[in-house]
């Protein structure tokens, strides 16, 4: 699968190690030449930690690709938030990456997350107390959801100050409401409409013809953000991002160029998940080091539990399959467990069914399902990489055993069916 353009996605919750996969396969270890990463959902809210030469940054808008050198395109449907973007630029900068934005290509058409949706976000956050959704608190939600049904700002606007400012006024018009009795506020107007104006003649704004520019002169690594089970159409409703997580993006936008790519699902030994929402298999016994992940003051706890065949599969599944699995923190300790069945109060499940696309209603009874199941686990064997080819019909195709490029091994063929 190394072979064509490479779609990466995480198969879990978040946090399975896209990031560090990615910066393997931009690395001259991999040896594949890849001419861009292009990030194709999600914005800010990201956290790939890659650690390389000596080196730790936890990627959120840059592709994970840039300690490599790789050019990053930040697609039309990527969410940016200039301002963390900045910031994150000054940090690769300290780490010895010379002149981090002209690494950068970004897409006038993707969305801008302004200062006003980070506060309509955390006020809105704040206002459902117990019941938060598990958000990260830095306005992807509301970005998405105001641009459903007005002329959101984007950021071609950012060339385009009058422009800019109109919908900035508009915007903060929209949320005054919400955000004026809370304890969150942003910059006046014309501040921050400066502020973009230097952003735009800091960073290659462009068309979308960029990705087409990109492809001829080498791969192309589509890097995904979060993992598939919180996916907005096909997570479980509520507690989900506003972002299409599954590759349908990533497809869309190599179609448009006539191209396709194999896609390689990341899954860990066991699973984790940040903040609210169901997870059948947690267990407060499994105690894995987790030095890059700690409790979010919105997204709340990092929660840790057993390997789960049964979400690996509808992942897998909804995802509209994958040509191969990396399979990280093989070093890790704490479980050697993976759920097989649940138990329910109807009886006992042992696969979950995909609904349409867009289908809510479906999501909410898969989350009620997986609110009260009880998982029945199976102990793994000691070789853990042909069991789980062979458990989800997929090849592995990359292990990891620690954290850095060289604790990842290709594998030539580890077959399903093995």
């Amino acid at each position: 699968m190394f072979d064509s353009h490479i779609i990466v996605v995480d198969l879990g919750f978040g946090d399975a190690g896209k990031g560090a996969t990615v910066d393997w396969l931009c690395s001259a270890d991999a040896g594949l030449d890849v001419a861009a990463v292009v990030r194709f959902n999600g914005g800010a809210q990201a956290a790939h930690n890659v650690i390389a030469q000596g080196r730790h940054h936890m990627f959120a808008q840059f592709g994970s690709g840039t300690f490599a050198g790789v050019p990053t395109l930040l697609s039309r449907h990527m969410l940016v938030e200039p301002i963390a973007l900045a910031g994150e630029s000054r940090q690769l900068a300290a780490l010895g990456v010379p002149d981090p934005l002209s690494l950068l290509r970004i897409d006038g058409r993707a969305l801008l997350t302004t200062p006003i949706h980070i506060a309509a976000n955390r006020a809105r956050e704040d206002a459902r107390g117990s019941s938060r959704h598990g958000s990260c608190g830095r306005g992807i939600g509301e970005t998405a959801a105001h641009a459903l049904d007005h002329d959101a700002p984007t950021v071609a606007d950012c060339l385009r100050p009058k422009v800019l400012r109109d919908k900035l006024r508009a915007l903060a018009a929209h949320y005054g409401s919400l955000v004026a009795p809370s304890a969150h506020g942003y910059e006046p107007i014309d501040d921050l409409v400066d502020m973009y104006r230097e952003f735009a003649a800091a960073v290659a704004i462009v068309g979308g013809d960029q990705l087409a520019r990109f492809a001829r002169r080498g791969r192309l690594v589509f890097e995904g953000a979060q993992g598939v089970l919180l996916d907005e159409w096909r997570g479980f409703h509520p507690h989900t991002t506003w972002s299409t997580v599954e590759p349908r993006n990533a497809h869309a936008l190599l179609a448009e160029i006539g191209a396709t790519a194999a896609v390689l699902g990341v899954t860990r030994t066991y699973l984790t998940r940040h903040g609210a929402g169901p997870f059948p298999t947690e267990d407060h016994a499994v105690d894995v080091p987790e030095p890059h992940n700690t409790t979010g003051r919105y997204q709340g706890a990092f929660r840790l539990g057993h390997l789960d065949l049964l979400l690996l599969r509808y992942a897998i599944t909804v995802a509209g399959g994958i040509d191969g699995l990396s399979v990280t923190h093989l070093d890790a300790p704490g479980t050697r467990y993976a759920a097989t069945k649940y138990r329910t109060d109807n009886g006992t499940v042992d696969h979950l069914e995909p609904g349409t696309w867009q289908d809510l209603d479906h999501q909410q009874r898969l989350t009620d399902l997986l609110t009260t199941a009880h998982p029945v686990l199976t102990e793994m064997p000691d070789d853990v990489i042909p069991w789980l080819a062979q458990a989800l019909d997929t090849p592995v195709v990359l292990t990891a055993n620690g954290p850095t490029r060289a604790h990842r091994t290709a594998i030539e063929a580890c077959a399903a069916a093995a």
